[in-house]
């Protein structure tokens, strides 16, 4: 079993998943280039991709999907909203390897059972997945939630591993450059996970079992790694809880 990022920011995400029967991908930003040298980079291969899941249709979780599907016919699993993107003339080569789903659905592939749920992001429509396995674990993925609804709670209670946003810490965004437009974004229902919420919601989950975490979608200009892991060790005082943070370049595993 492996669940890793294979880079995270907002710069490109993606995540991958591979099991005795399956990989999967959720989400697809950067570079197909990109995307498939950082398969190599952990001994696997696009070839070997079963399916691509797309969170939400914002370009640093989809701008590898058009060059990508262009060599390599791999279904994407899409929320209809989120596939709007693609409905211009230029993307008909892609739009053959979408599969277009109301925003709650729930795919079997190989072992693995992949299950949506809402998040709430500025989006057309976004959603994080649960991955059940065969073999009994079950993993999260949630980024780019402005905050944690009772929705995703119940989503993500009893996984074994969680990728969980950490993308900001509040003090460094009300100080820093952005305009105000932007951190009011960022900081709004809609926007993006805090550290301190992403951490209250991290100690929620190892209470009721999470035992692995990888902290995700970090901010390069908002947060820092030792900011968002502070938070974290500050809300999980459990010490065989283990957390990572995801590097935004290179893959990021979570070790079971």
């Amino acid at each position: 079993m492996r669940f890793l990022t294979l880079y995270s920011g907002s710069g490109g995400n993606a995540a991958y998943i591979e099991s005795d029967e399956a990989a999967i991908i959720i989400d697809a930003g950067k570079s197909a280039k990109r995307l498939c040298m950082a398969l190599r980079e952990i001994g696997s291969s696009i070839k070997d991709v079963d399916a691509i899941f797309i969170t939400h249709d914002h370009s640093d979780h989809t701008s590898a999907l058009e060059a990508l599907i262009k060599k390599h016919k791999i279904p994407i699993h899409i929320t209809e909203k989120s596939a709007e993107i693609f409905e211009s003339d230029r993307f008909s080569e892609l739009r053959e390897n979408i599969v277009v789903h109301s925003p709650l659905f729930e795919v079997r592939v190989g072992d693995l059972n992949v299950r949506s749920f809402v998040t709430s992001h500025d989006s057309k429509m976004s959603v994080g997945y649960r991955i059940d396995v065969d073999s009994g674990i079950s993993l999260g993925f949630a980024t780019d939630l402005g905050y944690v609804s009772e929705c995703v709670k119940e989503a993500l209670v009893g996984c074994r591993a969680v990728i969980l946003e950490s993308n900001h810490d509040i003090e460094m965004l009300e100080s820093g450059p952005y305009p105000a437009f932007l951190k009011e974004r960022i900081l709004s229902r809609r926007g993006h996970l805090s550290n301190e919420d992403s951490s209250l919601f991290a100690a929620f989950l190892a209470a009721n079992g999470t035992s692995d975490f990888l902290l995700a979608h970090l901010s390069a200009e908002n947060n820092t790694p030792a900011l968002a892991l502070d938070a974290f060790l500050s809300a999980v005082a459990d010490s065989s809880v283990r957390v990572s943070i995801a590097h935004p370049e290179l893959p990021t595993e979570i070790c079971f």
